[in-house]
């Protein structure tokens, strides 16, 4: 059975007019989910109630019915797999199929019934459009679908006007339940009561009252943590500065202190760090070296004591033990940093998640201009929080706007994107210290930082005065210098 067959034998509606369908739609969607790996774009057909029945085609309805089933298993969902699939599943095994060929052998393999290897290598060698058209291609086949739901529930309410002997009222009712069945799809999963949310507001409430916030995720500075409460599920927070402020000992510091919090501040904290920058070793290196309290300079010119030796011994140690886990892989795209940490997060129920820095990640397009790629990206990001339900701290660059006009940063700085702002929940600005009239008088180091607080949907905004350790490359809760 070729394609041209499968297209003649899939369904028309009434005067044998052909109903309404996008071929390229669906084929380009079924391309997605294969190069995608079954990530984003098969969870999100799932999110969205995408049935097999939702293409019109009946060998893309296989080929889906197919890629739902690796999907849900955990097994890799990509060419070579489905097509295993396809040729070790019979007819037998799928019900709707079944009772839909009757008149064929149980065992006929599912790759005889899609038209041959040569149907599913033309839908996965087609010449794609960029990947972040994908939920475009969910749209249109998913409203082609719900056309053809309504055609079809027309026509059978047609045809019952004309034979039911119901009263009218009984019988209006039943036409009505029939559309808002079809209405439903379009709205599934997504709306929930809310007496659910205010339940949930009403529980962190209380968490907060008791000062057993478990949801929010310390960052260990205490000024910081005292106006943001922790960073919590969901959120996108930026980290931003221009280069060689410390915005990645910042976020490494939060992240040694979220995975290896104090006695008595809680459990440690799961956490995935992106380092798209810096390779592990070096990463682990900066964090042994500064939670040891050594200068990484004397180590490479071999002039550490051993009393220091036993000390970055001993952090070895904790470090190896805390739930941190690093990926240093270059040129990540989206899709691919939100498939990694998604298969992590099944496996390690992970509650933070790191990524340094945002300008690094690949677009899935790179025809596009780079501020639509970042828009992509940025998005994805925040995603990537709500779907998993954690923080998210993305480390970002700012432009020189700060430096040219010789003042503290501001939000609108932030590099390449104005989407950045828009999408974050919470934007840190990393900033040397100003000296203030109050101030003026006492020694200024310069390593003295200013937090910016710059934006917080659900709090104040403000500064935080931080002290920063270039020796070990660690931030501290601030002291302030003693006048002389």
């Amino acid at each position: 059975m070729d394609a041209g067959t499968q297209a003649s034998s899939a369904e028309t509606g009434r005067g044998g007019r052909v109903l309404p369908q996008n071929r390229d739609a669906e084929e380009s969607l079924l391309a997605a989910c294969i190069l995608d790996a079954g990530q984003d774009v098969l969870t999100a057909c799932v999110e969205a109630n995408l049935k097999p029945e939702s293409f019109y085609l009946p060998a893309h309805q296989i080929i889906y019915q197919v890629l739902l089933e690796l999907y849900g298993s955990g097994k890799p969902v990509e060419e070579v797999t489905l097509f295993n699939a396809l040729e070790t599943r019979q007819l037998g095994s799928v019900r709707w199929l079944r009772e839909k060929h009757r008149k064929l052998p149980e065992e006929t393999p599912l790759i005889d019934l899609v038209g041959g290897r040569q149907v599913v290598a033309e839908i996965t060698g087609r010449d794609m459009a960029p990947m972040l058209h994908a939920r475009q291609w969910l749209e249109l086949v998913r409203e082609k679908w719900l056309l053809r739901r309504l055609i079809e529930t027309a026509s059978q309410i047609a045809d019952d006007a004309y034979t039911s002997h119901d009263k009218l009222d009984v019988f209006i009712d039943r036409v009505e339940q029939q559309i808002l069945g079809i209405n439903e799809v379009r709205y599934a999963d997504s709306v929930k009561p809310f007496s659910t949310a205010v339940d949930d507001a009403s529980h962190l409430i209380e968490q907060i009252l008791k000062g057993q916030n478990e949801n929010g995720v310390m960052t260990g500075f205490q000024d910081v943590d005292a106006i943001t409460f922790g960073l919590h599920p969901g959120q996108m927070v930026v980290l931003a500065a221009r280069p060689s402020m410390g915005k990645t000992s910042f976020g490494m510091n939060i992240a040694e202190n979220a995975a290896l919090p104090l006695k008595g501040r809680g459990e440690p904290v799961p956490t995935l760090v992106f380092s798209l920058e810096m390779p592990a070793e070096q990463l682990a290196m900066r964090m042994l070296c500064g939670r040891a309290r050594v200068n990484m300079n004397k180590v490479r010119n071999k002039f550490v004591s051993k009393e220091q030796l036993r000390e970055i011994s001993r952090v070895g140690k904790e470090l190896k033990a805390a739930p941190i886990w690093v990926d240093d892989s270059s040129n990540l795209n989206i899709l691919e940093l939100r498939a990694k940490a998604r298969r992590l997060h099944r496996k390690h129920n992970l509650r933070l998640i790191v990524v340094d820095y945002l300008q690094l990640i690949a677009g899935t397009d790179s025809r596009v201009p780079r501020e639509q790629q970042i828009s992509e990206i940025s998005r994805g990001v925040k995603g990537m929080a709500k779907e998993l339900g954690l923080p998210v701290l993305v480390l970002s660059q700012l432009n020189r706007s700060s430096e040219k006009e010789n003042r503290q940063p501001r939000i609108s700085d932030l590099r390449e994107s104005g989407s950045i702002e828009q999408d974050a929940d919470v934007v840190f600005l990393l900033a040397t210290r100003q000296k203030s009239e109050d101030n003026a008088g006492i020694p200024q180091a310069s390593h003295e930082r200013d937090l910016i607080i710059a934006k917080q949907r659900n709090g104040p905004t403000g500064e935080v005065p931080l002290t920063f350790i270039p020796d070990f490359t660690r931030f501290e809760n601030y002291s302030a210098p003693i006048s002389e």
